[in-house]
């Protein structure tokens, strides 16, 4: 089982140190909280903190080091002692795109499959009146997906890999991710905006 000797706390004071832009930090939260809430659905409660630290430090290194992504994560997982685990999932999530490390356990290929996801369904949220995913569709998320030209930076082809890489129809990964986004968007926004005071 895996768990964590790591504190949120800790954590989250090294994702400050690193990132500074209100929309990466956004980001790290919001991956954190869906990880946490797909950890409880499929079975995996009792590691719902190591899944949660996973989603929060996955980018660690990604604004201040674009080029060395997943390959400089290490380096500064270290300052904070993390477990092989923890740097090994963080690692793993950049998969044929910077790292050739693989994801294994489930965990890994949940956060290889939502993390391109989450941008595209908080992408497609701004664009909707509400600003929101609480009254986002499946059938308008699709839409989007096929949409090749809208949020272009969101690689489809990665996404469909995490769905393959857990064994799940396209339309699953899709709908589970929106919906996890859709029962923690308050309180990752509530979070976001502490969190952002602070780091400037």
């Amino acid at each position: 089982m895996h768990t964590t000797r790591i504190t949120r706390a800790d954590a989250l004071n090294l994702l400050k140190k690193y990132n500074q832009e209100p929309f990466h930090l956004l980001h790290a939260l919001t991956v954190e909280a869906v990880m946490r809430r797909l950890a409880v659905q499929l079975g995996y409660a009792d590691e719902a903190d190591f899944w949660a630290l996973c989603g929060l430090l996955h980018d660690i290194d990604f604004e201040k080091f674009p080029q060395a992504h997943c390959q400089k994560a290490p380096e500064l997982l270290a300052e904070i002692q993390a477990e092989p685990e923890l740097v090994h999932a963080v690692c793993s999530h950049g998969y044929g795109i910077t790292v050739d490390i693989r994801p294994e356990h489930e965990m890994e290929k949940v956060l290889f499959a939502v993390d391109e996801l989450t941008g595209l369904i908080g992408a497609a949220a701004k664009m909707r009146p509400s600003k929101s995913t609480q009254d986002m569709e499946l059938s308008s998320l699709k839409k989007k997906f096929k949409d090749k030209k809208f949020a272009a930076g969101c690689s489809r082809d990665i996404i469909k890999k995490g769905a393959e890489l857990l064994g799940w129809e396209l339309d699953k990964l899709l709908d589970t991710t929106l919906c996890a986004m859709r029962e923690t968007e308050t309180a990752v926004q509530t979070q976001a905006e502490k969190i952002t005071k602070c780091a400037i």
